[in-house]
C-alpha cells in the first residue's frame, strides 16, 4: 500500500475532503517535495464552484500550484538539488503533504526567506507581467483589480518611479493600493465616471499602461477607455468563464497594442521565481503582508470561499501543511 499523507479531494461543487492518499514517488529528474504550503489561486475557484467541462472526482492534491517546502527525494539524475533543501516549485498537486515536480521546475530559496511563505508561481507571474508590460519611470500606470497580483504590480510600477492610478471594487484593497505606492485611487463602481475621472487625472490623455488584472468583462471594456493613443494594454486578469468581446473599434483607433501577459513556457515561469526572488532580497517586491489569510488543509473550504468571496480585508489566502 506504501505510505499515505493527507490530501485533498474536490469530489464535486463546493465539496472537498481531506483523504489519506499514497505519498508518490519521484521518477527520472523529478522531486518529492514535503509541503510547509500552497497559495490559493483564483484560477482554482472554478473547480471549487463547478463548471460543466470538470469531472469529479479531481486528482488528490489538484488543482495546488503554489507549493513550497523541502526536497525529501531525489529521481535518479537529478544533480543541482539536495535533500532537505527549501525551494519553491511548479507542481500540480500541492493540496497535500507531498508533491512531485520536474527538477528544472524546482528554485531553491535562500537563507533571507528562511521561515516565510514563498508560493513561487503567482510571484514569478507578478514579475513576468511587470517585465512584459514594460513600465518606466514617469509613465502613468492604471491597475484595474486590486488583489494580490495587482497590489504586487502597483508596488513595482510605484518603486521603479511610475505613477499608478489604483481602481478596485473594494475600499480596503484600495487602502492596500495606497500602502503599496499608489498615488490615486478610483472605486471601481461606475464606468463613465471611472473614465471622466482618469480622463482629468491625465489631462485628457489617459493612460501610458492600463493593466487589466480582474479577469471580467466589464473591466476588460473599461481597460481599453483608459488606455491613451499608443499606449500598451495588458491583459493580467486569468479569464476563465466564457467568451469575451473587445471594442475593437477603439483599439483601432487609438492604435493600441495588446498583450496576454499569461506565461506557458516553463523556462520563462522559472526565469520570473529566480527573478521574483532577487526582488525580495533588493527590497523591489514585497508580498509578505498581502498574505492575510492562512488556513490549515483541513480548512481549505473555507480558504477557497474567502478567495470567493474576498471580504474587506482579503488580499491571498496560504494553506498551511
Amino acid at each position: 500500500m506504501g505510505k499515505k499523507m493527507r490530501s485533498a479531494v474536490f469530489l464535486g461543487p463546493k465539496e472537498v475532503e481531506v483523504q489519506l492518499t499514497n505519498i508518490p514517488e519521484p521518477q527520472e529528474n523529478q522531486v518529492r517535495i514535503k509541503l510547509e504550503g500552497c497559495g490559493v489561486c483564483s484560477s482554482n475557484l472554478p473547480v471549487f464552484e463547478g463548471r460543466p467541462w470538470f469531472n469529479y472526482p479531481i486528482e488528490a492534491g489538484s488543482p495546488g500550484h503554489e507549493g513550497w517546502g523541502m526536497v525529501d527525494a531525489l529521481g535518479k539524475g537529478v544533480k543541482d538539488l539536495s535533500l532537505g533543501d527549501r525551494v519553491a516549485a511548479l507542481s500540480f498537486h500541492a493540496y497535500a503533504e507531498y508533491d512531485i515536480a520536474n527538477a528544472d521546475c524546482v528554485v531553491s530559496l535562500p537563507d533571507s526567506l528562511k521561515g516565510k511563505p514563498f508560493p513561487g508561481e503567482p510571484l514569478g507571474c507578478s514579475i513576468n507581467i511587470f517585465k512584459r508590460s514594460d513600465i518606466k519611470e514617469g509613465q502613468t500606470i492604471a491597475i484595474l483589480g486590486i488583489g494580490f497580483l495587482g497590489a504586487l504590480l502597483a508596488d513595482m510600477a510605484a518603486k521603479e518611479g511610475a505613477r499608478v492610478i489604483a481602481i478596485s471594487k473594494r475600499e480596503s484593497s484600495l487602502l492596500t493600493a495606497k500602502n503599496m505606492g499608489a498615488t490615486e485611487t478610483i472605486l471601481m463602481d461606475d464606468h463613465y465616471r471611472i473614465i471622466e475621472q482618469v480622463k482629468s487625472l491625465t489631462g485628457g490623455e489617459f493612460c501610458d499602461r492600463v493593466i487589466e488584472a480582474t479577469g471580467k468583462q466589464w473591466p476588460v471594456d473599461l481597460a481599453g477607455e483608459l488606455t491613451k493613443i499608443r499606449g500598451k494594454l495588458i491583459i493580467a486578469g486569468y479569464h476563465q468563464d466564457g467568451m469575451r468581446q473587445v471594442n475593437m473599434q477603439l483599439w483601432n483607433w487609438r492604435g493600441l497594442d495588446v498583450i496576454n501577459a499569461h506565461e506557458r513556457d516553463e523556462k520563462i515561469y522559472m526565469q520570473g521565481i529566480k527573478e521574483a526572488i532577487r526582488a525580495i532580497e533588493q527590497g523591489r517586491l514585497n508580498p509578505f503582508p498581502l498574505f492575510t489569510h492562512i488556513y490549515p488543509l483541513e480548512q481549505i473550504c473555507q480558504a477557497l470561499d474567502a478567495a470567493e468571496r474576498r471580504d474587506d480585508g482579503f488580499i491571498k489566502a496560504l494553506v498551511k501543511l
